[in-house]
């Protein structure tokens, strides 16, 4: 691997890019290049896969550690590797984040000039090159398959690997081409990886990428940090804007709509509300896209609001909420739509306003597609399937994730049906009612035709059409019009009731729905109530003690600072959660600051000293410190401590970083107020190691003393913020 030399004592790896003594392995690459100390689920398994010469098929959600299942191999293994992207223009920041690592990257697509080209093919023919980074169009060109030929290629990693599924939106006809990298490269690994698959497409990448042998790596779905919610339009501007306002107020955030011109017209309305909003879809030209793909990836608080032509390939870790103002055509694209908040692992929303009108839309528009009866069969089922999840009446997590074949035995607390769970009644008599009206007026007519005819309102098509004297005139006065639509929406749904795929948006009956009809199957079905509730939503900022709010505005301001002279978004110098955990250790020299997770060599010796003058200053001249030490939360801190809740719980009931809390746990002990087996529920055997651990650091008490130093000596992971409140307790005594 070429990278600087951070010590006297390094010599720089010449262009057959032999790497260091300490960065022989994937660990070492882990730790010293992306500044992280464990791998996360199944990334070691795959990096080893791919670094033994072995293919790999990966499903990862968004927010996994996708990139680093070949970036670490790449930079492991001989040669170069190589990135399949369909997304030329977010290659700039993906070799950007990567020369901020100190890894020698570059990209060859057709932004580039002819002597730009000529620069990059020369530093991989020299073996100068840890990763390159090019379009699918690009590679199968014969000229490019011989220029890599020439080189020594580490591996293949075809990122976006979904792309070669042709009834995804998301197709792109050059990936069916790839499978040719077998065939012309057989000795080179290669790996396919995706956010979001079923089973049917899983099986397609593997058919059409010659990937059927590889080892297949799928991991768990769950995204526990997104909150659910779905809940029916009323009005679903100003549903957005409330939620905006209360919860997410100066936040950075992706609405999805369907059209152009609703992107168009709802991204004007927002500005006109006071909200940093902008448009993107396909009919922008291609300078203002980029111009503002550009402004939110580097400034804060921007609203996107777009089609799906926008979010493949963005990699922004704080994007707190993904709004969707219309409903989504398949459980798929929620799923990866949704996906795109909350890489970082900080809490995020995932909030969608639908309603009756939106499958009926969809339905429309999907009989008039262009592919064969079989793709509308399966487009069907997947609209189906998007349509139930929106009317469950059970935990939504544990359906979105039984859709991917994956079983959360619990219901997951953090979404709308758990947090509050809806009413349902006895719908047995109203679905007869709602299920005959339907074939009394002959299945030709839309859901307010049949609402007027069951509530007796003669209106003139009701009239002309005679329905004033079919036998369900009036006989459902019981529920008002929005409460019917639900229960025709349901009733949809569930599959009772389809949408007629002509055009004209009527509903006709189902044969599963002949059971209900005659009521010899009992109906329970959610219960139209009249405002959503308010509760359960989240503050602005929650992680953000407001103690430490004017550190952490520091520490920000000194991040965009650097960007800024550096031309890269701000999160290629540090994730929010990398500044979090600075929040919360308050490092004062170096080797603390390397013990912070995200903080590489390459940026310790980069940015370092900046971040150290914010920190210090604040240590010495501000009154953060004491702001904090007789804050409000840490009487509430040492109560649920007392009463025996976990550090990691008392965070989630704080609404708080879990290194903030270890932060104030660790002053309660040094006061007195606590013992360490009460503030981080361990056994005296557990602290007990710890402690020797520490103590047989001989700079225990000194400013090179670093907490990595410790995580490599003791055999279990302990998180970094139980190690400082055993040190400080330590300390406390000498």
């Amino acid at each position: 691997m070429a990278i600087e030399c951070l010590s006297p004592g390094c010599h720089r790896p010449g262009p057959t890019g032999i790497l260091p003594a300490m960065q022989s392995n994937a660990h070492s690459v882990l730790e010293h290049v992306f500044g992280y100390h464990q791998f996360r689920g199944e990334q070691q398994t795959i990096i080893d896969t791919l670094i033994q010469g072995d293919d790999a098929l990966v499903l990862m959600p968004t927010g996994g550690g996708k990139s680093l299942c070949y970036q670490i191999p790449a930079l492991v293994r001989a040669g170069t590797g190589v990135v399949i992207s369909p997304l030329i223009a977010l290659m700039q920041d993906q070799v950007d984040a990567l020369k901020a690592l100190g890894v020698k990257a570059g990209f060859l697509n057709s932004t580039l000039s002819l002597e730009q080209v000529r620069e990059l093919e020369n530093a991989l023919l020299q073996g100068q090159l840890d990763m390159l980074y090019i379009a699918p169009e690009r590679l199968i060109q014969p000229r490019t398959l011989a220029l890599l030929k020439q080189a020594e290629i580490a591996l293949f990693a075809i990122d976006e690997a979904h792309c070669v599924s042709q009834w995804g939106h998301d197709f792109r006809n050059d990936y069916l081409q790839l499978s040719l990298l077998h065939r012309e490269f057989p000795q080179v690994p290669r790996i396919a990886l995706t956010a979001t698959a079923d089973q049917r497409t899983r099986t397609e990448i593997a058919e059409r990428l010659d990937l059927t042998q590889a080892r297949h790596f799928v991991s768990s779905f769950d995204r526990p940090n997104i909150q659910y919610r779905i809940e029916r339009k009323d009005g679903a501007r100003n549903q957005l804007l409330r939620l905006l306002r209360a919860e997410h107020a100066g936040e950075a955030g992706i609405v999805y709509c369907l059209s152009r011109n609703k992107v168009d017209r709802v991204a004007e309305w927002l500005c006109q509300q006071g909200i940093n909003a902008l448009p993107y879809h396909a009919g922008l030209s291609g300078p203002v896209r980029e111009k503002h793909q550009q402004r939110f990836l580097r400034e804060d608080g921007i609203v996107m609001v777009a089609t799906i032509a926008f979010g493949m390939g963005i990699d922004k870790p704080d994007v707190r909420f993904v709004a969707h103002l219309d409903l989504p055509k398949s459980i798929e694209s929620y799923y990866q739509e949704t996906g795109r908040a909350g890489r970082d692992g900080n809490p995020a929303t995932a909030w969608m306003a639908y309603g009756l009108e939106d499958a009926i839309k969809l339905k429309q528009m999907l009989a008039q597609s262009s592919g064969n009866e079989q793709h509308k069969r399966n487009e069907n089922q997947r609209l189906e399937s998007m349509l139930g999840l929106c009317e469950i009446t059970h935990c939504r997590r544990q359906a979105l994730l039984h859709y991917f074949a994956e079983t959360l035995e619990k219901p997951c607390g953090n979404c709308d049906t758990c947090l509050h769970p809806p009413e349902t009644f006895d719908a047995t008599e109203a679905a007869q009612k709602a299920l005959s009206c339907v074939y009394r007026t002959g299945q030709r007519f839309g859901v307010n035709h049949l609402i007027d005819v069951l509530t007796g309102n003669r209106s003139d098509k009701v009239a002309s059409a005679g329905h004033d004297h079919v036998s369900t005139w009036n006989i459902g006065n019981e529920f008002n019009a929005n409460q019917w639509k639900s229960i025709y929406r349901q009733l949809v749904a569930r599959g009772l009731l389809t949408v007629d795929m002509n055009g004209y948006g009527a509903l006709q009956l189902t044969d599963a729905c002949r059971p209900y009809l005659r009521g010899e199957q009992p109906l329970h079905l959610r219960k139209e109530i009249a405002k959503a509730k308010k509760t359960g939503t989240r503050k602005s900022q929650s992680n953000v003690a407001e103690a430490d709010r004017t550190l952490w505005e520091a520490l920000r301001a000194c991040r965009k600072r650097l960007s800024e002279e550096e031309g890269v978004p701000p999160y290629v110098v540090f994730h929010d959660a990398t500044l979090m955990d600075m929040l919360a250790i308050r490092p004062r020299n170096r080797m603390e600051l390397s013990a912070v997770s995200g903080v590489g060599d390459r940026k310790l010796e980069r940015y370092g000293d900046d971040f150290l003058a914010v920190l210090n200053k604040a240590a010495n001249g501000n009154s953060t410190s004491e702001a904090e030490d007789a804050g409000p939360d840490s009487n509430e801190i040492l109560t649920l401590a007392l009463a025996n809740m976990d550090p990691s719980a008392i965070a989630r009931q704080q609404n708080l970083n879990e290194q903030t809390i270890y932060r104030e746990l660790s002053q309660l002990v040094v006061n007195g107020k606590l013992s360490l087996e009460q503030a981080l529920g361990l056994s005296d055997v557990e602290i007990g190691i710890i402690q020797d651990a520490l103590l047989s650091q001989a700079n225990l008490a000194e400013d090179t003393f670093s907490y990595r130093q410790i995580k490599e000596q003791l055999a279990d992971d302990w998180p970094t913020g139980v190690l400082h409140c055993v040190r400080q307790a330590i300390l406390a005594q000498c």
